[in-house]
């Protein structure tokens, strides 16, 4: 198959050479320079997408991420895009769009359990962005589009988690986080292609929701530093289940975050 991947960052690159290595054409657009060899890449603007030259394209992987977290640059990364990729698909075979979104778009916030049917109660105006994305993307390929809800995704660098443990001293609340490998993430992505009869929708999470503060403080064990206190038991954040991952049988391979990030603490040698 042809596959086309808008926006070409590290999930993007880790799923393309999957697909590269199974016998797949892969094209990328992107804002900037690419040098891996496994795919033809082209810059492009994608408001102003031309796809008229490709060879026709079976399979898209939409991976956009805005330069800053206003509502402006969401608002133009996310769907202002949406038409401009429509039409530029337009003249293609598309069998498949799959949508890299975020579990923002549920915005529990109490420590509730979610998983993939939850209501979604998008809680800011980026999150309402993300869920305009999903309808419109929806909306234009019925029954051929499918919506990826990654948690939080880590594995690449722990440069914040190293910051919050050198600066937090007390934390205001019990708060749940979620998270999902990049490497688990990209493989996901990838095994997509050989399921025959895909879902609307997927959160893909780990299922091991973690307390933020807990997270911090092993940091801080691992970096002898001292401990944050926790001035408040009252709960803030959501509980991911990832039931339809889950359901299509895929197997994480970093069960452990905890493991990935001593991994992560070693390569740096941080202190």
């Amino acid at each position: 198959m042809h596959i086309l991947f808008i926006g070409y960052g590290k999930t993007s690159a880790r799923v393309a050479k999957q697909l590269f290595q199974a016998g797949h054409q892969i094209t990328t657009i992107s804002r900037s320079q690419k040098s891996d060899d496994h795919a033809t890449h082209l810059i492009q603007d994608v408001q102003q997408l031309d796809l008229s030259r490709l060879a026709p394209i079976d399979w898209v992987y939409v991976l956009l991420s805005p330069g800053q977290s206003t509502p402006e640059a969401y608002q133009q990364t996310y769907l202002d895009s949406v038409a401009p990729i429509v039409t530029a698909l337009a003249a293609h075979p598309v069998r498949r769009m799959v949508v890299v979104s975020s579990t923002r778009v549920y915005g529990q916030n109490a420590g509730e359990w979610i998983e993939d049917t939850t209501p979604l109660q998008p809680p800011d105006i980026q999150a309402d962005i993300l869920l305009q994305m999903e309808q419109a993307y929806l909306s234009a390929y019925p029954e051929r589009c499918t919506i990826i809800r990654p948690s939080g995704i880590y594995g690449s660098s722990i440069a914040r988690m190293v910051k919050l443990a050198h600066t937090l001293t007390e934390y205001p609340n019990r708060h749940w986080s979620n998270r999902i490998h990049i490497d688990d993430l990209a493989r996901f992505l990838a095994q997509m292609i050989h399921v025959e009869h895909l879902q609307e929708s997927y959160i893909v999470s780990n299922g091991q929701p973690q307390l933020l503060h807990e997270v911090v403080q092993w940091f801080q064990q691992q970096l002898h530093l001292p401990l944050l206190t926790l001035t408040s038991p009252y709960e803030t954040g959501k509980r991911i289940r990832p039931k339809r991952m889950q359901d299509s049988g895929f197997k994480l391979q970093h069960n452990d975050c905890f493991q990935d990030y001593l991994a992560l603490l070693q390569q740096a040698d941080v202190n």
